[in-house]
């Protein structure tokens, strides 16, 4: 499996984090009486865990595919991703292991923001990449870091959350079915193709 696929499926392993652990959340998890921890730990383990582990996938699938069109945003941009992965990973473990507000302290760190909007404005650079998944993800990283203001939390936690979800599954698609070449890219691969 090429790192162009992998991130195809991490970028839909985080997608389905966020739905389940949204309507886990919603549903049958009330962390406030909870009894038997084992499925609150698995939601953890899934949420945090899993999702940092696919999101270095993802970031170095982005990476390897947007750095030419945007190199210096790149490079920042995946530095942000890795370092919200690794704490991601870390919250995770703290939080199963029982140290829920340093956990909850990691979880908000504003990385999560930065990496989508900075892998977002490389997206608009580059032609791999259709412009109005550039611009959702602008719109999410942005929300990303609105989360930080108390006054409107909720709200922008909302925004991030389901807009990231459609960012993720829409990068999936995209990574999982290749590269997009352009008519003439096509041509000049193939000429007798084009006559007919």
């Amino acid at each position: 499996m090429n790192l162009r696929k992998a991130g195809g499926i991490a970028a839909l392993v985080l997608a389905l984090a966020y739905i389940v652990g949204a309507a886990l959340n919603f549903t049958v998890l009330d962390a406030s009486a909870i009894v038997d921890p084992t499925l609150f730990r698995i939601q953890i383990f899934f949420i945090y865990v899993v999702f940092g582990v696919a999101l270095v996938f993802l970031a170095q699938a982005l990476d390897a595919e947007l750095r030419p069109a945007a190199p210096s945003l790149m490079r920042v941009g995946t530095a942000f991703g890795l370092v919200w992965a690794g704490l991601l990973i870390a919250a995770g473990n703290v939080f199963i292991a029982g140290l829920n507000a340093v956990a909850g302290h990691l979880a908000q760190d504003p990385a999560r923001g930065l990496w989508t909007l900075l892998v977002s404005l490389a997206l608009l650079r580059s032609a791999a990449f259709p412009r109005a998944l550039g611009y959702l993800g602008i719109v999410v990283g942005i929300a990303g870091l609105l989360t930080a203001i108390p006054a409107i939390f909720m709200p922008a936690v909302a925004l991030y959350a389901l807009g990231h979800c459609a960012w993720w599954t829409w990068l999936a698609v995209r990574l999982l079915r290749g590269p997009r070449v352009a008519p003439a890219a096509r041509e000049a691969l193939a000429p007798g193709l084009s006559a007919r």
